[in-house]
């Protein structure tokens, strides 16, 4: 009977975790919140598969050689990549933090975990596209179609701004202001942290025109500007269902500019705005900044920018008057998932 007391006190936890504590104290992010939840789900899956239930659950398989096994059990029977087993260990962490600051008890658990050390990575080098590239990507939708108007539209936006997939998928009409002395849009980041990206005229002219396609005369501001067919435009479109589209015009980019990789994805058309922006002139502090990056080293690593670079950069901010410087712009099934409301 105390066991079956401690399987509930850990499954209360886990749900008050998931449902409260997370987003209220941790993230506002949908893609972390799920990170959290699927490391936790997965998790059960592994103790299941150990013979745990929620007759035997305690404290003892939240330990660190329970979780070790867990990161080989992702490994081997998963094929899950260093990466996504850090990622897994990550939001676990997270939970293991949480779970100790509700009972010293539990602390333990949280102590060791931090022992355990992370898969080690080759680090992946993003390509992004070349200007052909991108001139090509922007031919490529069909403009006699409203699905090809949509598509021209969100890739200039991918490209034009350097946000994230995301960010763009986010995107409500109230964040954009089309009819300012200079067009601009707000994007909320990481974290929700807002940073504004100016809209030159095309741009300007190809959303206008997406606008009288898509939405209504006076548009709602609740809207997403790349709405779902189902949900009232009130339901964002699908990451699969964007980067299915982006595949489709690569396809058709790449016949005429071999440069387009087959495989392209949404990050390419970020990774290749901030180098060019670099090719321009612009410096890597400025570059940081415009990608929403909370700190310099990340665009150092991003960019595989020099130390060299990176010291001119710093300077830069230490002669921001130099005239010199350019100034650009319930499964029923009784599992454990369900007893632990996952």
């Amino acid at each position: 009977m105390e066991k079956y007391k401690e399987a509930a006190i850990i499954a209360r936890y886990v749900s008050d975790f998931l449902c409260n504590y997370a987003p209220t104290f941790l993230t506002a992010s949908p893609c972390t919140l799920k990170s959290y939840r699927d490391a936790l789900k997965l998790y059960m899956d592994f103790l299941e598969k150990q013979g745990i239930n929620a007759s035997n659950l305690s404290r003892r398989y939240l330990e660190k050689v329970w979780i070790e096994k867990w990161i080989v059990w992702l490994k081997d029977d998963r094929k899950c990549s260093q990466d996504t087993c850090n990622v897994r260990l990550g939001s676990f962490r997270a939970f293991l933090e949480y779970l100790a600051a509700q009972n010293v008890e539990f602390l333990y658990l949280y102590q060791e975990s931090k022992q355990i050390r992370r898969q080690k990575c080759i680090k992946k080098k993003i390509k992004g596209f070349t200007r052909k590239a991108v001139s090509a990507m922007l031919s490529a939708p069909d403009l006699t179609t409203k699905t090809g108007r949509r598509d021209l539209v969100f890739i200039a936006l991918l490209y034009a701004t350097a946000a994230r997939l995301d960010e763009i998928r986010s995107l409500k009409i109230c964040q954009l202001h089309l009819h300012a002395e200079k067009p601009y849009v707000n994007l909320i980041g990481k974290g929700g942290k807002i940073r504004t990206a100016y809209l030159l005229p095309k741009i300007v002219s190809y959303i206008k025109i997406y606008l009288r396609d898509f939405h209504d005369s006076i548009p709602d501001p609740d809207a997403y500007l790349f709405y779902s067919r189902v949900g009232n435009k009130k339901e964002k479109l699908t990451e699969a269902a964007l980067a299915k589209r982006i595949k489709i015009c690569a396809a058709r980019a790449h016949e005429i500019c071999p440069d387009v990789p087959l495989d392209a994805h949404a990050h390419q058309f970020r990774h290749a705005k901030a180098s060019h922006w670099l090719e321009d002139g612009m410096n890597v502090v400025q570059v940081s900044f415009l990608l929403g990056h909370a700190q310099l080293e990340t665009t150092m690593r991003y960019l595989d920018i020099s130390i060299d670079d990176k010291a001119k950069a710093i300077a830069t901010l230490q002669s921001e008057t130099d005239p010199c410087i350019p100034k650009k712009w319930k499964n029923p099934n009784g599992s454990l998932k369900a007893f632990c409301g996952l």
